[in-house]
């Protein structure tokens, strides 16, 4: 954990992988509100509430959200302008 906090955005990965089937890790996050991309995993990552937030490495803006709940896992993607995933060949 970081002074600040947070932790990197790998210590998300498991909640949305099983969330969304996927790695998300490698996953370049476009932040919609400075415009920064970069990898998910750089992200940082605020895990000490009922679920977590990942806000831009440059700007701070929360670019995802995510809540599991025994039934549901609620994904919020409205901070960022594209996520790209790489698809495995």
């Amino acid at each position: 954990m970081h002074g600040d906090g947070f932790v990197d955005g790998n210590s998300a990965a498991g909640m949305f992988a099983e969330a969304l089937g996927l790695d998300i890790t490698t996953a370049v996050v476009t932040c919609a509100g400075c415009g920064r991309g970069g990898p998910f995993a750089e992200t940082h990552v605020y895990d000490q509430g009922p679920g977590v937030v990942a806000r831009c490495t440059t700007c701070e803006a929360v670019v995802a959200r995510l809540v599991r709940t025994p039934t549901d896992a609620w994904l919020d993607l409205r901070g960022a302008r594209s996520v790209r995933i790489p698809l495995s060949q």
